[in-house]
């Protein structure tokens, strides 16, 4: 097993990193690839350490790890393998008929040195997939996964070396003082998946270098449940909301739904129908992943133990805290100004807030910061348009949830305001650690010179031609000078 780096040593080896950037070497395609080839062996080959490790820090369900980490995560670095030399090429831009001749490409150049801070509840996939994106832009790595996942840091710790270049990515393991000491080095880029309070910290520390860093943040992700139209198309939007609640991490997620705003008719259908659904899918408690640590499950329990929350428990609200287990819990109409209201959840606890009618949401979530995403399960087409119109968050989903953050390579994956900035997934991961580069060429053979002094009138006219475009009035003019000049 890799080393952890000691507090003195992190300087060198960030040196060291830098240097094989520097080199080149990370540049070449066939170096992209091969390590791109390297990360699927090395999620094929130790799939079940993979597992061993999830399980070990988090209690998840194997079947759940492949579908949230290992399976996706495979998915995403194939589709980035095989569409890596057309997003590194270079594109052709149009340019203006007035530049000619000329030529103009944007050309896709590595960052250089990248940093990336990986967060505790989805740890492979949440290193990884950042991690594969870095170096098909071609960067050099260094990983820094958290420390509250120690067997998945030590998993990736002991094989990242095994299965990539060991010069030019790096894993680095350790606590906070580690990441601040990391923080005081140049980077040129920095991704940081976690909380605000510690993306302010590598935002402070970042501006010292004027570090560019994108932060991948959570929120209070709301989910707006309509009055569908049919019992069954009730039961697969409630399975949906399981699956993303308690199925994923159990809530532990950014992208967790954290609370459903619904209208009150409709509340007590919705609560007994989540209540026989949550009976069937979770016939044992290895099929829901474990709260991480003692101190974040007396935050969750906490959160009920104010007596207006505990007297809205309508199902659930037991805890284990020798196996750091909560129940799935639901509770109703719970105060707004509640830490359960105020604060981002971030476990197996569900809000259920009634509203008059449904398109009183739309009120609700305006007066709220923007969240990392908006889940809407509806069949009503105006109130799609309203909410994507009205609404602003880092992306909307009706009749699904957090299926676009796994499932989708093609569409960006990133917050707005308070739950972060700087997309990725798919092309949008090679382009966050990309410098788009504008290249053009031009020729010495045709010169205007109504570019240069002394100015007049004729040159200011033939300059307003130029930015209307207008050629056809532009080559009269031009055309007319030449013979005035002629006759002269």
């Amino acid at each position: 097993m890799e080393e952890k780096p000691q507090h003195g040593s992190l300087g060198g080896l960030v040196a060291g990193v830098r240097e094989e950037c520097e080199s080149g070497r990370t540049k070449e395609l066939e170096w992209r690839k091969a390590q791109l080839g390297g990360l699927i062996r090395m999620i094929t080959e130790e799939e079940d350490a993979i597992f061993d490790a999830l399980h070990d820090d988090l209690g998840k369900h194997r079947v759940e790890s492949f579908r949230d980490e290992v399976g996706v995560l495979a998915k995403s670095v194939r589709n980035t393998l095989q569409n890596l030399k057309k997003w590194a090429s270079p594109e052709k831009v149009d340019v203006p008929l007035i530049s000619f001749p000329c030529n103009a490409r944007v050309v896709p150049e590595p960052i250089g040195v990248v940093l990336i801070f990986s967060c505790w509840n989805l740890p492979i996939g949440l290193a990884l997939e950042p991690l594969s994106g870095a170096i098909a832009a071609g960067n050099a790595v260094v990983l820094k996964p958290s420390e509250f996942a120690p067997s998945t840091a030590a998993f990736l710790a002991a094989n990242i070396p095994k299965y990539l270049d060991a010069k030019a990515v790096k894993v680095v393991q350790g606590g906070a003082e580690v990441g601040e000491e990391l923080m005081e080095h140049r980077w040129d880029k920095v991704l940081f998946t976690g909380n605000a309070r510690v993306g302010r910290i590598i935002m402070t520390k970042a501006a010292k270098h004027l570090t560019p860093v994108a932060l991948e943040l959570g929120s209070k992700c709301p989910c707006i449940v309509d009055c569908l139209d049919s019992k069954r198309e009730c039961q697969v939007a409630v399975n949906r909301i399981i699956g993303a609640k308690w199925s994923t991490c159990a809530g532990q997620a950014c992208v967790a739904i954290d609370y459903i705003l619904v209208e009150e008719q409709f509340a007590p259908f919705l609560i007994e129908l989540l209540k026989s659904t949550l009976k069937r899918f979770f016939t044992e408690p290895e099929y829901m992943a474990r709260i991480l640590n003692e101190k974040h499950f007396h935050r969750l329990t906490n959160l009920l133990e104010d007596d207006q929350v505990k007297s809205s428990i309508v199902h659930g609200g037991n805890a284990d805290p020798k196996t750091l287990w909560i129940e799935p819990t639901i509770v109703l109409n719970p105060p707004l100004d509640s830490d359960i209201m105020m604060e981002e959840i971030f476990g197996p606890l569900l809000p259920i807030i009634t509203v008059k009618k449904t398109e009183d949401c739309i009120a609700f979530l305006k007066s709220k910061p923007k969240p990392l995403a908006i889940y809407a399960f509806t069949n009503n087409e105006k109130l799609k348009q309203r909410i994507v119109a009205e609404t602003s968050s880092g992306s909307v989903l009706f009749n699904d949830a957090i299926v676009q953050q796994y499932g989708l390579d093609s569409v960006p994956f990133g917050g707005i305001g308070e739950s972060g900035f700087g997309q990725y997934h798919g092309k949008y991961t090679f382009e966050l650690f990309s410098h788009r580069k504008a290249v053009v060429r031009r020729s010495l053979l045709v010169e205007f010179m109504f570019r240069y002094p002394p100015w007049d009138e004729y040159k200011m006219g033939m300059l307003r031609r130029v930015f209307r475009f207008d050629y056809v009035s532009l080559v009269l003019a031009l055309l007319a000078f030449w013979l005035l000049g002629i006759r002269r």
